[in-house]
């Protein structure tokens, strides 16, 4: 995922598809950062690393779909 060129990346539509009841206060926040508010909510976020590393921390909590830019 080596792309340089910011209008080649696409757009990631996150899911949030478990409850955050029980975890951990970090991956609380990390949820909120991302913009998920309640369970089911869906949030369309650009491709960056920055949002890769928060999707990487809670994956067991989210539906991640890559969008493809056209």
């Amino acid at each position: 995922m080596a792309v340089k060129d910011k209008k080649a990346r696409g757009e990631l539509r996150i899911k949030l598809v478990r409850s955050v009841v029980g975890t951990p206060k970090n991956q609380r926040e990390v949820v909120k950062g991302l913009g998920l508010r309640k369970l089911n909510s869906e949030v369309l976020r650009n491709d960056s690393p920055e949002i890769r590393g928060m999707i990487n921390k809670i994956s067991h909590l989210l539906k991640v779909e890559v969008l493809e830019k056209k």
